[in-house]
Order: C-alpha cells, then structure tokens, then sequence
C-alpha cells in the first residue's frame, strides 16, 4: 500500500479527541469522531438530519479528495448513516470537516464526544476533459437506464 501525506489540525473544540485513524492494518477509512460537546450529546430523531462537527481540518495534496462514508455498524445497528454519501472534500476546501448525519431508524439516536461517527478514504481524483461530440459510439445497452442490464 501506497501513503500520501495530508496535513490535519485539530480545532480548539476537538481537544482532547483522537485525530483519526485506522482500524486495522488494511482499512480504507480513517474513523471520524464526532467533536460534539461532552455535556450537550446531539440528539438525532427518527427521519431527521444534522451536521456533525468534527473539529478538523485537512490540506488534501493536488489530485486527491476525501470521501466521507457511512460506517456500516452504526447504520446496520441504528439506521444512522451519511445522507449524502459519499461526501466529498475537494483538495482546495480548508473548511471543518462537518459529517451529515440521518436516522433512517426508529428511534432517537444520541451522538457522544468521541463517537465514531463516519470514515474517511483519501482517493485520488481524475479530471476529464469534456469533448463535445455529434453523436456518441453505440452500445448494446444504448439508452437503456434504470434496471435495463437485468431484463
């Protein structure tokens, strides 16, 4: 396995809070922690979302972004997952990482300080380059959409 570097700061509201990391030796995702304070746990109810704080901030090199997924425990166990997953953080964003959160389950889900909240994959990024075209090659597909590659 390859590494980059991504330089991380830990805002004043994360003291004391693990940066983040991996799980095991061949995980794709850093575990997020919810940075939340420690008297005033985020309560999310049933069909609701919110924006969890994370109190970092990270320097993603040129070509790379960070994905920010659901992790699968808390969403097979609550129903609480990334409403919009996966969410991206662009090389140039120097902004607190912020997690949108949604319970998809029965019951109110409270988020602690120090929950592990969603994960991070640090991927590398291709651009295209559009190029207008009359019409475009066939394919046996064509224009087929939704479900139309299992009829």
């Amino acid at each position: 396995m390859s590494a980059i570097k991504v330089e991380i700061r830990q805002l004043p509201h994360g003291e004391g809070l693990a940066l983040p990391a991996y799980q095991s030796a061949h995980a794709a995702g850093l575990d997020l922690l919810a940075a939340v304070p420690e008297d005033t746990p985020m309560l999310l109810a049933p069909g609701k979302y919110a924006l969890v704080p994370t109190a970092l901030t990270i320097a993603l090199p040129p070509g790379f972004e960070a994905q920010i997924r659901p992790r699968s425990g808390l969403a097979a166990r609550h129903g609480i997952t990334v409403l919009n997953s996966p969410g991206t953080i662009d090389a140039d964003y120097r902004g607190e990482i912020g997690v949108l959160l949604i319970n998809h389950g029965d019951a109110s889900f409270s988020i602690r300080r120090g929950e592990r909240i969603a994960q991070m994959v640090i991927a590398a990024v291709v651009m295209a380059e559009l190029v207008p075209a009359a019409a475009l090659s066939t394919t046996d597909r064509g224009t087929g959409g939704f479900g139309s590659t299992g009829r």
